[in-house]
């Protein structure tokens, strides 16, 4: 069987591309004042751990400035740490820093018209870092990219893929790869797809012991295509493949109080498996996708064991098994899988919900009626091309459902065809059902990439892995359970000892086995080590902790999308911490990228995001581009602005309109079509209709499902059409908000009027009693409003729940002298250095100084200062002896437009109004609270529709304010993270963090 490599990238690409600057035009065509003079790869490697720096240097030679680019492909695993480029002498740093923070120069900078991504897709396991600079005559340019990555043990090597692409001769080109391994290298290979006979000699590779290096430096003259060429043959893969020495299980190395924990015992017997495949043949699965399905299916039968129990379940809107229980693979067994296999026929919609919970029932009774070996790793294995559009359509559910119905007992493994899955979604998941997730791309070898899949699973020698060590002694530890352990993998473990005077430490893996359960034990001689390490020459030093930080944030980055509420805002909290303290370019951290201001130019900021698989990230694309016009009323059909989709042009779905939920979709059974509708136009029903291929009408249809598979693309593409909030038949609540105020009240939800909408955003805020949070803050007019909260209480007036609650605003106008707090007992102003105490026991009205307040008795307080900014607080009145709650308050604004356009705060960002669009609404268990997806800011969120309570009028029951709910403390909705609104008192003008 061909095996896929399961490896990590390493890749890059020095691409020159030297362009007269005249007149702001840019030649498309080359020419030779721009040389690069030298291109280094620099790899080194110490215990699996690699640190990579590229450096390219050029020259301008022209009498004119020059454009000149630097281009990288790296892995997409791999965090770059640092990027600089130096122009005549002068240094020019890449920061990373907040994602949030960084995309506010980013938009700023694409609102100036720059191109500001510098990370985009540019394969399937790589992402290509790009970026230009004019570079000034006779001026030299050198560029710099640093980016770290843990190579994985996979199929028994560890491998680095190299991708050379100088595009030009380069007078001094090399690569070198220096590894360092403590327990020893085994083997060391090197290769290159664009190596011929003569450059053999010039791939040098050489180990001993515990070191191995790999060159290539070829020169000029051997980098030609032919002798009297001018162009280059480096063009292709340069590969480093090796492994390590295993005397023993297992291998721990400290160095600096950081221990990492390397287990892959050798030459253990095969556990018995037991696989249920899982196939999605709906009718996008048509055609050349199909085929390439069965050829793997085809060829991974060959392989299965007789000790192996397996079954087949192919799914569409219904669900068809193979066999009614699991068999064992005998030959007659696999004989008949395969004519199952063979007979498999697309049709149908996408119904993911039923098949998977049916996989995990066949496991579980045949365990319970002891038909499997009892010591055998069981797999649900689903391939999918499509998203949920029949059955069980809620994602959230679907995950609920299947993790109660698989109850741990077996692991999920999500493959995706294409890239029309919902890959988060099924990422979530397998993550949540001690599986993986592998993108399938639509390729010639599509079935090699699913067979290469199956190899990586197919050897399973360990179950339900426990690496444990002493306690007291470690922290910060990473994952040490696993469901499973496959020949040729490894596992990793790392963390931090406690105390670093032990003299030493031990640790005790623990698993079953083919025939019994299993313990390795590991201790290491600390005082030993420490003497030897003195001897070492290790190639960096603090290795150890940084692949401790790189193993914990990418093990954490996949804990987080299983997460939801505080737990996710903990996560995403520690995430960026740990980023940004090891100067990881991360999901949560950007790298901003200053360029060299020019004449009568403005400098340039860029941006370097990470690659998520399955979300578009500003500046790069990761599937074809979109074009969406903007809907009148309802969504109207995008066009491609790419080649068109091949599937475009035959029958591949069905779309028809439900009120409220505009984009839930309906499969096809051959061509055979029932009620049909489009989206931007709800009326136009096209009536049961039955097309032969010889009919006229499977043109038409066929020129209908063009434009569907338009839409269906888009979906897909993370890109759906636009919504626009409907003025009838709406199955939620709708009103004009014009007239109503944006406000913070209860236990504390926010809500920010869109009156250009006619509707309504909400989110809530969870921090712990005592916070004080940025409400409004305005540099111009110095006015500052923050908030303090509070909790509940028992009868002690402890803390009892996690709801909070505002119980003191304080409001600061620095132009007037003025500082204003009030709480549920009294108001106090502070004016001219005069201080005041207001009851709310009484109901007065003061007006002086530019400042007019009005308290209603028990009621209420309203503020109005300067150039009429009013402000309402409310007071909010529980039972004396409440066991409970306490007194508490809750804050109004109007007329926020007499706001300056810099002011900001959790309230304040939006006080100049908010852009987005709401699509792709679909109904929850809650009729009234459908969700939806949300594109604000450049990004898609999930909302969902409910309401809050607008007590400015009502105190006693408010009136009910319909509006779009944010998760996470409204992230993604507002300016970095809630945590950058706390400030540190209640009458401080301290800006918030995000307004920076």
């Amino acid at each position: 069987m061909a095996v896929l490599r399961g490896y990590l990238l390493l890749c890059l690409g020095a691409l020159v591309t030297s362009h007269p600057v005249t007149e702001g035009q840019r030649s498309l065509q080359p020419v030779d004042d721009v040389k690069f003079y030298a291109i280094d790869i620099s790899a080194k490697v110490t215990s699996r751990f690699a640190r990579n720096v590229i450096t390219s240097r050029a020259v301008n030679y022209a009498k004119v400035s020059k454009e000149v680019s630097f281009d990288v492909d790296l892995p997409k695993t791999a965090f770059i740490t640092n990027f600089s480029m130096v122009i005549d002498g002068v240094s020019y740093p890449g920061v990373i820093k907040e994602k949030e923070t960084a995309k506010k120069q980013y938009e700023k900078a694409v609102s100036r018209g720059q191109s500001a991504g510098l990370v985009r897709a540019s394969g399937r396991k790589t992402e290509k870092f790009s970026v230009s600079v004019n570079v000034a005559s006779q001026s030299k340019v050198t560029f710099q990219l640093v980016y770290e990555e843990m190579l994985k043990r996979n199929m028994g090597k560890y491998e680095m893929f190299i991708k050379v692409k100088p595009k030009t001769l380069v007078d001094s080109f090399q690569i070198e790869v220096d590894i360092y391994e403590p327990q020893g290298i085994s083997f060391l290979e090197a290769a290159g797809t664009f190596i011929t006979n003569d450059l053999l000699p010039v791939v040098k590779k050489s180990f001993s012991g515990k070191k191995g290096r790999v060159s290539f430096m070829p020169t000029i003259n051997q980098q030609r295509s032919c002798l009297t060429c001018a162009t280059t043959l480096l063009d292709g893969d340069f590969t480093v493949t090796y492994d390590v020495n295993r005397e023993s299980a297992g291998n721990i190395q400290i160095v600096n109080g950081y221990f990492v924990h390397f287990f892959a015992p050798p030459n253990l017997p095969k556990v018995p498996k037991n696989v249920v495949f899982v196939i999605d043949r709906s009718g996008s699965m048509w055609g050349r996708k199909m085929e390439q399905t069965q050829e793997a299916l085809l060829e991974i039968l060959k392989d299965v064991k007789e000790s192996d129990h397996i079954n087949f379940i192919s799914f569409d809107s219904a669900i068809d098994l193979w066999k009614d229980s699991m068999v064992k693979a005998t030959l007659q067994n696999v004989e008949e899988a395969r004519n199952f296999v063979r007979n498999l026929t697309p049709r149908g919609a996408t119904n993911i919900n039923d098949p998977v919970l049916k996989a995990a029932e066949l496991l579980h009774q045949a365990h319970e009626r002891n038909e499997l070996p009892p010591r055998s790793a069981s797999l649900i294995i689903l391939l999918t091309d499509g998203q949920v559009n029949t059955g069980e359509v809620n994602l959230e559910r679907i995950q609920q459902n299947v993790k109660i119905a698989i109850q741990g007992k077996c692991a999920l493994y999500s493959l995706g065809f294409g890239y029309g899955v919902d890959y988060a979604f099924l990422e979530k998941l397998a993550l949540e059902n001690s599986g993986l997730t592998r993108r399938i791309y639509e390729d010639s070898d599509a079935a090699l990439q699913l067979q290469g899949f199956y190899d990586e699973v197919a050897n399973p020698t360990l179950l339900d892995v426990e690496v444990q060590y002493p306690e007291n002694m470690v922290s910060d530890l990473t994952q040490n359970t696993f469901k499973h352990f496959f020949d040729g993998s490894e596992i990793v473990v790392a963390g931090r000892l406690v105390n670093n005077d032990l003299n030493s430490f031990t640790s005790e893996v623990k698993a079953e086995g083919m025939a019994n359960s299993l313990n390795y034990i590991e201790s290491v001689d600390l005082q030993e080590k420490n003497d030897t390490l003195k001897q070492q020459e290790y190639i960096f030093g603090d290795f150890s902790e940084r692949l401790w930080a790189y193993l914990t944030i990418q093990q954490l980055l996949e804990k987080r999308i299983s997460s939801v509420g505080s737990e996710k805002s903990n996560l995403t909290s520690e995430i960026l911490d740990l980023s940004l303290k090891y100067n990881f370019v991360t999901p949560l951290t950007s790298m901003v990228v200053t360029k060299p201001e020019e004449k009568e130019a403005e400098e340039e900021t860029l941006i370097a995001d990470k690659f998520v698989e399955g979300v578009l990230a500003p500046g790069g694309v990761t599937r074809p581009m979109i074009s969406i016009p903007k809907a009148r009323g309802h969504a109207s059909v995008p066009q491609l602005e790419t080649k068109p989709n091949k599937s475009v042009g035959r029958v591949a779905g069905m779309l028809t309109w439900f009120p409220g939920d505009p984009w839930r979709f309906l499969g096809i059974r051959g061509v055979s079509w029932g009620s049909m509708a489009f989206p931007g136009d709800p009326t136009s029903e096209i009536s049961n209709t039955e097309c032969k291929e010889s009919d006229g009408c499977l043109k038409k249809m066929r020129l209908k499902f063009q434009q569907i598979n338009f839409l269906l693309f888009a979906y897909s593409a993370g890109n759906p059409p636009p919504y626009s909030a409907p003025t009838h038949n709406a199955n939620y609540q709708h009103y004009s908000s014009s007239s109503s105020p944006t406000f913070v009240d209860s236990d504390p939800h926010f809500v920010i009027q869109v009156p250009r909408k006619r509707d309504a955003l909400c989110f809530n805020i969870q921090e712990k009693p005592g916070a004080v949070l940025s409400l409004i803050t305005d540099p111009e007019l110095g006015i500052s409003v923050n908030g303090e909260l509070i909790g509940n209480k028992n009868a002690n007036s402890s803390v009892l729940s996690n709801e909070t609650y505002f119980g003191k605003f304080g409001i600061i106008n620095k132009a007037m002298e003025l500082e204003i707090e009030v709480n549920p007992e009294t108001i106090t102003v502070l004016s001219g250095g005069e201080k005041r105490l207001f009851s709310w026991q009484e109901t007065l009205s003061l007006r002086e100084d530019g400042l007019e307040m009005q308290i209603n008795r028990k009621k209420n307080v309203l503020f109005t200062m300067g150039e009429g900014l009013r402000f309402v607080v409310i007071l909010h009145k529980v039972w004396k002896n409440h066991p409970l709650h306490r007194d508490f308050l809750g804050f109004y604004t109007l007329d926020n437009h007499r706001f300056s356009p810099k002011v900001h705060g959790l309230l304040g960002q939006f006080f100049h109004g908010i852009d987005y669009e709401i699509f792709n609404i679909h109904k929850t268990s809650e009729p009234l609270k459908p969700d939806a997806s949300m594109l604000v800011k450049s990004r898609v969120l999930t909302v969902t529709r409910g309401t809050q309570r607008d007590y400015m009028r009502d105190a006693q029951s408010g009136r009910k304010v319909p509006c779009w709910f944010v998760h996470y403390n409204g992230q993604g909705l507002i300016d970095g993270a809630h945590t950058d609104y706390l400030v540190p008192a209640l009458l401080s003008s301290t800006r918030a963090t995000a307004v920076i």
